[in-house]
């Protein structure tokens, strides 16, 4: 159940295995809306979903359609800087669009660990155009017509969120990265070498510094603690302790 304060799960042992540490990461949309892209003539899917404009969060649902360029609503007030996106008719990918990526055309992908360069990771017309105030635009012919396709999308917030890229230095004195807050939760992709894992890290795991426990988006191993992959979390931003 999703409830007015919280969620309630049942037996199913991925969600409630009895002694298991389970983590849960959750944003607030909160508002609902919809769009009749031939009503208002934003776009040309009719999209619907939830969405909080003040954290830049959006849930966005809408019909795959293979005879135009899909370009969706998201009921943002800004560009999104992050997407992640999945047909949930067709097997296929997750597909993430990120502000990093060189190109609108290229894309990472949240179940595997290719990178931005690497094999596979440029998709002609998935992106044609960067996402606008409005509108995002997703193209790909491994969907089929009237899949339903579901989009999370963010961007950054003052004092609240940050997207974004920094340049590592191979030392226990790692870059100072700015967030404007102490982070709660941090997802790292190396995105100039193949082969590197989503690292996440949070302040509920982990409290203090340093901030060791990391889990991998696109794996199923259990937490675990590396040495070179250490963060601290600070008042303003975070902090590599390692390679």
């Amino acid at each position: 159940n999703f409830d007015s304060d919280g969620f309630t799960v049942g037996s199913n042992a991925e969600v409630n295995s009895n002694g298991h540490n389970i983590v849960a990461w959750n944003w607030l949309a909160g508002t609902a809306f919809s769009n009749d892209a031939s009503a208002t003539g934003v776009g040309n899917v009719d999209s619907s979903g939830q969405v909080n404009t003040t954290a830049g969060f959006s849930i966005v649902s809408w019909q795959f359609t293979t005879s135009a360029d899909n370009l969706i609503f998201h009921g943002l007030s800004s560009a999104p800087e992050m997407m992640i996106l999945k047909s949930r008719t067709t097997a296929y990918n997750w597909d993430v669009y990120h502000t990093a990526l060189s190109a609108p055309t290229k894309r990472f992908i949240l179940n595997g660990t290719t990178n931005s360069t690497g094999a596979g990771i440029e998709l002609a017309g998935f992106f044609d155009t960067a996402p606008t105030d409005t509108l995002f635009e997703y193209n790909t012919s491994a969907l089929t017509n009237n899949d339903n396709v579901i989009a999370y999308c963010f961007h950054s917030v003052e004092g609240y969120s940050k997207i974004g890229t920094y340049l590592g230095n191979n030392s226990a004195d790692g870059t100072f990265v700015y967030t404007g807050f102490r982070p709660a939760f941090v997802l790292i992709k190396k995105y100039n070498a193949a082969g590197q894992w989503w690292g996440v890290y949070d302040s509920a795991r982990d409290p203090d510094n340093l901030v060791t426990q990391r889990l991998w988006w696109n794996a199923t191993n259990v937490e675990s603690a590396y040495s070179t992959d250490e963060l601290d979390f600070l008042s303003n931003g975070f902090k590599p302790r390692g390679n």
